[in-house]
């Protein structure tokens, strides 16, 4: 089987990390592939702000769990966090944008042997004054969404198989 087709059906989201931050090669990898993904009329819209501070983090995964008006952890112990965030001004299909830089991250992620997981809610914690802050303090103006955060770590369980597909999904039209 191809290797990309392959790491689409075995991608799968990892909710339990060891606490060993991933290294700055594979980082830096993870990224560059997020800068790769395709966007609408190629604007490039989406941002990246890797986190692996773990104060930052912290305050990131306790503005998350808010939004949900409960405690614990939502980033399941990941070391590292990838907010993707869009300049929604300066495109129509901006969060769609953003979310082929998400897709990009995760399968870079699973190429090499690294866990990660979509987590909701970044919309929300950046409609915030804290995360409108936080915007501010790295340097990032304008009309920005958050679209998700990416969190990544080395999966601290076995990552488990796929569950069975609903083919019924595809409708073929000849």
């Amino acid at each position: 089987m191809n290797e990309v087709i392959r790491a689409l059906i075995e991608r799968r989201s990892v909710r339990s990390y060891k606490e060993e931050k991933i290294t700055e090669a594979e980082l830096s990898a993870i990224l560059n592939a997020g800068l790769y993904a395709p966007s609408g009329m190629n604007r490039q819209v989406a941002y990246m702000v890797a986190v692996e501070d773990k104060a930052t983090r912290d305050k990131l995964s306790r503005m998350n769990a808010a939004v949900m008006r409960q405690d614990g952890d939502p980033f399941y112990g990941a070391p590292t966090v990838v907010v993707v965030l869009v300049d929604r001004a300066r495109s129509r299909t901006a969060v769609e944008d953003g979310c082929l830089v998400m897709q990009n991250l995760m399968l870079a992620a699973h190429s090499l042997g690294i866990g990660s997981c979509w987590i909701h809610r970044a919309r929300e914690m950046f409609e915030t004054d804290e995360g409108k802050a936080l915007l501010k303090e790295w340097g990032l103006e304008g009309d920005f969404v958050g679209v998700g955060n990416c969190i990544l770590g080395y999966p601290a369980d076995p990552i488990p198989g796929a569950r069975e597909r609903i083919e019924a999904r595809i409708v073929r039209v000849k």
